[in-house]
């Protein structure tokens, strides 16, 4: 067996990841004809056919599946070395691909991603707004480079970076809410209550703030449900519905209405956020220059009380 270059790695990823040897070659930036040759002689190589071409979309055969996740290792490892020259020579090229949950892509991310690409415009940057479940299993499969959410992860795979604590208020839109100060976890109407679906970490944190599994079980009709936090918001305006929210979403002042927006008690509740990137993640320089530029984004929106309990996102 010959020798397997990087490059055949690479247009076999492409291809896995298209499902096609035109788009494949497209984002490769050479010729189709190019690309299924070089795919071709590692084949011819490898003795095994790595791809069903029957298919469509082309689809890996039960070898090719065998050898997939091996490919995305080398070809990320490959990545870090280059990352490993660039700081030595004190260079920064390449990219970034970044995972953030929803609850915190709109809010966070406007802080300073705008900065970053502005100061950095050989690297190119890649935001992928998805949940947790979908951030930790795309960094283990080497298609993210870091993510941002909630913490802790309990993962052997993956290496956590905690940035900041984060307050979760309440958000009534009733009118008597206004009068009210400070909120406590029963004061609560549980009945016009608003999550987001079961897939956002959020709604489990939520759930253990309003100790919601036992307050289910007397009343069927106990929670709405909606996909996206923005889409949540406006609901929550026609229907005179209430939610908890980070305290990041209420600087919307688009969004928000102020007067909505009432503290709960002592200890007060509040979400972890940090990053997370795979334990032989080796971009270390930008990943030091990320955390320091959320940290700072964030420092002058959020005074973290003293006195709080952290809601796991699981």
């Amino acid at each position: 067996m010959s020798s397997i270059s990087l490059n055949q790695i690479k247009y076999v990823l492409a291809v896995h990841k298209t499902g096609s040897f035109s788009a494949a070659a497209d984002i490769c930036f050479i010729t189709q004809s190019t690309l299924s040759t070089m795919i071709k002689k590692l084949e011819e190589s490898l003795d095994i056919e790595l791809f069903d071409r029957r298919k469509k979309p082309i689809k890996l055969t039960r070898e090719g599946e065998k050898l997939i996740a091996q490919f995305k290792v080398v070809y990320s490892e490959s990545e870090n070395l280059t990352e490993l020259v660039q700081e030595t020579k004190n260079k920064f090229f390449g990219s970034l691909h970044i995972g953030v949950i929803p609850t915190l892509a709109p809010f966070l991310l406007p802080l300073f991603l705008e900065d970053m690409v502005r100061e950095f415009p050989n690297i190119v940057f890649t935001v992928f707004e998805i949940t947790t479940h979908e951030i930790l299993e795309r960094i283990k499969l080497r298609e993210l480079d870091v993510g941002i959410l909630s913490l802790p992860i309990q993962d052997s795979k993956i290496h956590s970076i905690p940035l900041f604590q984060e307050e979760f208020v309440v958000y009534d839109t009733t009118a008597s809410a206004s009068k009210k100060l400070k909120y406590k976890i029963k004061d609560i109407d549980i009945s016009r209550l608003w999550l987001l679906e079961k897939s956002h970490c959020m709604t489990n944190q939520i759930a253990q703030i309003c100790e919601l599994k036992e307050q289910r079980t007397k009343n069927n009709n106990l929670l709405f449900q909606s996909s996206s936090i923005l889409t949540l918001l406006n609901l929550i305006h026609e229907n005179k519905g209430v939610t908890l929210l980070p305290k990041l979403a209420t600087f919307q002042d688009n969004l928000i209405r102020k007067n909505y927006i009432h503290p709960l008690e002592s200890p007060f509740p509040v979400r972890e956020v940090g990053l997370a990137v795979h334990i032989t993640y080796r971009k270390k320089r930008i990943l030091n220059i990320l955390t320091k530029r959320i940290k700072t984004a964030v420092e002058s929106k959020l005074d973290t009380p003293k006195n709080v309990k952290v809601m796991k996102p699981f």
